[in-house]
Parts: structure tokens; sequence; C-alpha cells
């Protein structure tokens, strides 16, 4: 994969001792699974979720280890499972006025999901909620839709800001807004770092209806905007909660609440409750309800998960047989770093694949233009860092149905993992993800394993089959790797040219401008 030979002699030092310690663990795994691959089995349709309602303290202790059945099970004893109402119910039943509930046929919503079964009715009483949900889920609608029917009894601008931990995920929230709102007139900015500041103070100048916006930017416009506050403001949304921590998003935060009014409807919705948006929520809502959907980890049941166990030598090789037995499917691969987001979509177009990059380090134009590529169909395989895990849904054009997730390299944490297989099978739609599991993986894909309270299968491949692409697969390597060394020459140069005269000052709020920028 295109090491120098004294990074290759490092590994082999190493190598023999990690491949003795994982061969007993990896020969567990298969044993286990000879028995609990045989029970387990696809749903054979979309459960739309399990679901619970409970008042604040309700469900702090929930189990990493419980499948969502069982947490469905004990939220709900004695009954048949409330994804069961999800099905009968419309979104007219739920409360929601007839525009909206055009809307949501139009776009195609036949039914509302469980968690918009649970929180749209509470959130139209007027009240604080959390909302816990496994990914792909519904989350965005399920806070949209009673928002818009406040707006529409009591239109003002800068009615409500939602807050979300990504620029993508910004201004996908955005879209969602303007597709339900449309037919009520509803007006909406996106306000992300890596924008001009002037063309943003504009749009906030005309008084939006919906806010979207990244903390760090937000919080420079109201230190530095003249004129704007969101003194009036009636809705405010955290989304993707966890990750807005995660992000060290948490000192801003606090900031921001400090300059919004106390009397305001505020709704956090997150995958995973951890104790940091435990302490967020006592810090910035009143009485909340709790809707929970899921377990502390779980996947939709849509989801077909499998793994492969490969020698990391051949790690390239087998992504590329992968490539060509799913040719022409739209496909995620994520990896690790920005780099090798990079080496690997040119490694693809050598090999003749339509591969698009998409990382942190790509200006904000270059990243929604990737995404615009991969949603209409223009490219067929994105290749993307963690920045791409989080909230976005890649089912934007109808024809357009994301088959596969693939992990090239293992997600750090289980939690990551959840999101980035998140983004296929939404919305009760079916999907599969599949992991490439090198032998100095094993002991990580274990946790995953245990968070997630089952065994993964393995996918089946004939190792001579792979073996078929080495040399092409070499050729390619080489090439991109060339390509890469001469793009970070450019790219050296011109930083070099522009560091001048930078000063503390500049440095600092160039830091809090880049924190919705992902970088991995």
């Amino acid at each position: 994969m295109g090491e120098g030979p004294g990074k290759k002699r490092k590994v082999s030092r190493g190598a023999a001792v990690k491949e003795r310690h994982s061969a007993g663990k990896i020969a567990e795994i298969k044993e286990d699974r000879k028995i609990k691959t045989a029970e387990w089995k696809p749903g054979p349709g979309p459960e739309e979720g399990q679901e619970s309602i409970e008042e604040e303290q309700g469900d702090a202790n929930d189990s990493g280890s419980e499948s969502e059945n069982e947490a469905a099970a004990k939220s709900v004893p004695g009954a048949p499972g409330p994804s069961r109402d999800a099905r009968v119910k419309s979104f007219k039943e739920l409360g929601v006025m007839d525009s909206l509930c055009e809307a949501c046929e139009n776009l195609g919503y036949k039914n509302p999901t469980s968690i918009q079964v649970e929180s749209i009715p509470v959130a139209l009483e007027g009240k604080d909620l959390i909302g816990l949900a496994e990914t792909g889920s519904g989350k965005t609608a399920a806070f949209a839709i009673p928002i818009l029917q406040a707006l529409w009894d009591s239109p003002t601008g800068l009615f409500a800001c939602i807050l979300a931990p990504t620029r993508e995920l910004a201004f996908q929230i955005s879209e969602q807004f303007e597709a339900l709102g449309g037919g009520i007139g509803v007006r909406c900015a996106v306000i992300v770092g890596g924008m001009d500041m002037m063309t943003q103070s504009l749009a906030l100048g005309k008084k939006p209806h919906i806010l979207v916006a990244t903390p760090g930017r937000l919080l420079d416009h109201l230190e530095n905007t003249k004129g704007f506050s969101l003194r009036n403001l009636k809705y405010l949304v955290m989304d993707e909660a966890d990750r807005l921590l995660d992000m060290d998003f948490g000192p801003i935060l606090d900031k921001i609440l400090k300059v919004l009014p106390k009397t305001r409807r505020t709704y956090l919705f997150s995958a995973t409750m951890t104790s940091k948006v435990e302490k967020l929520q006592r810090a910035s809502l009143s009485s909340p309800v709790r809707i929970s959907v899921s377990s502390k980890y779980s996947t939709v049941s849509t989801l077909i998960q499998k793994f492969l166990f490969i020698p990391f030598k051949h790690k390239d090789t087998y992504l590329v047989y992968l490539m060509n037995e799913f040719a022409g499917k739209t496909i995620i691969i994520f990896c690790r770093t920005v780099q090798e987001t990079s080496r690997l979509a040119i490694l693809l177009r050598h090999l003749g694949f339509k591969a698009v990059p998409l990382n942190g380090q790509m200006s904000q134009s270059a990243r929604l233009g990737a995404l615009n590529k991969f949603k209409s169909g223009g490219r067929n395989i994105l290749v993307a860092t963690d920045v791409a895990a989080r909230g976005l849904d890649m089912y934007t054009a109808l024809y357009i149905l994301l088959y596969c997730v693939l992990n090239h390299d293992l997600a750090q944490d289980s939690k990551t993992y959840i999101h980035r297989v998140g983004r296929t099978a939404r919305a009760g739609r079916s999907g599969r993800s599949i992991s490439l599991v090198t032998q100095y993986d094993v002991e990580l894909f274990l946790r995953i394993e245990a968070a997630l309270g089952r065994k993964i299968p393995e996918f089946d491949v004939r190792e001579e089959d792979v073996l078929i692409f080495s040399e092409r697969v070499g050729e390619a390597q080489r090439e991109a790797a060339k390509q890469v060394r001469e793009e970070k020459e450019k790219k050296g140069g011109r930083r070099e040219g522009r560091s001048g005269g930078v000063g503390g000052k500049g440095k600092g709020k160039r830091r809090r401008d880049d924190m919705d920028r992902e970088e991995e």
C-alpha cells in the first residue's frame, strides 16, 4: 500500500505476536458464529422501531447489550409493540394540519415513524422533549413538523433555531424544512463556517423564519453582527446533541444559551444518551418528556451487517473485489483519515470506478459539490471520513438508493460504527454494511459486537477470486501514492505563501470557525 521499507520492517516485528494473539480470538468468533449465524436472520420486513415514553429520570440505565426487541419488550410490557401504532396512524391523526400532511405525502412520507408518532403529539402540546432514536428513524421531521405548525399559527422572523454539529447536516436540515414548509412560505437561512460572513449577515437581516446553524459561526454572528439577536426566539433544537458535545462545542453552547429567552420550547435529539447530553439537558430544558425508540447502542432491524476477516496487506485488493462485485451500485466507503479518502478515490478512479472523496479539509463548496454529485447519481462511490457519518440522508433522489456502507477502516468506537452504518437502511428501507477487519482490528471489532449485543456474520468470499486483482491493484496503488504526494506538495507551497502575518487573535477566531469542519 505504498509504505516504505522501514515501515514494513516495523510491522513485521510485531506481526507474529499479534497474529498469534488474534488467531485464538478469531477462532472463538468463528466457532460462536457457526451456532449464532444460523440464529441471526434479517427481519422479514421493516419494523419501524421499538419505543417507550418515560419521564426525565426513565432510562438512564439502558444496557448497551440489549437488542432493539429486548428494549421494546421491557419498555412496553405485555404490549405487542408500539411500531404497530406507527403503521396504523397517519400524520393527520397525530394532529398535523392539512397543508403539512400534503407536504409529507408529496415527499413520500406515507406513515409516521415511531419517533414521529411519539414526539409530534408531545411537541404540539407545547412541551420540551428529548428524543432518542437510532439514526435513520426520521428525527428531523419529528421536530420540523411541530415547529412549522406553530409558525403557521404565529409567523415571526427568527422563530426557530436548529443547531447541528456539521455543515453538511445543517444544509440538509434546511432543505427538509423548505420541502415541508414550502406550502406555507417558510424562509430558511443556513449559517455555517467556511462561508462569507457578510453574505450571512445580509441573510440574517431579512429575518428568516428558520435559522439552521453550527454553534461556532452562530456565536460569531451573535457577538459581531450588529442588530442580530435571538431575543424573540420561540424554538431551539439541538440535533445530534451527542456529536455537538463530542466536537467540544460545550462552552460555545453555554454562551449561546445565556443569550436566548427563558420562555422558549427546547427539543434535544440524539442517537445515544451520554453523560454530557444528560448535563446539557438539565441546563437547557424545562420539565422535558423523554421519548426513546432505541436501546443505548442499536441499529435498525432492516440492516444486514457482515464482516470480512482479511490480511492487512491485501486490504485494498479486497476492497476492489467488492467494488467489482457491486459494480454500478451506490456505496459509501468510510476511511479513518483525510489522506486515505484521497488515496482510495484516486485508486478507484484509476481502475475505472466513479469515486469521489469527501473530507474535512476540502473547501465548503467542494464538499457540497461532492455530496451533490453522489446524491444525484453522477458518482456512485463516496469515499469519506466520519464527516459523512452523522445525520446525512443519502436518499435525496428517489431513484438513488444507497446499496451498501463499507468500512474500509473500522470505526474507532461503537457509537461511530452505528452512525456510519446508519447511512443506509433509513426510514424503513433495507440496507447492508460490510466491515473489513484485519489482524490489527480484532479487539476493536469484538468491542463493537459486545456493544451491539450480537454477533455479526461473516461475508463469504473465496480468497483466490480476490487475489486475481492483486497485480492491477498494485499498479493503481503506486499511481495513487504518486498523485497524493504531488497534491500534498502543491498544497504545502500554497500554505507557505499565505502563512505570514497572522496573529494569535486570528488563529483563535479561525479555530472556532472551523469547529464544524470535521477533520479526521
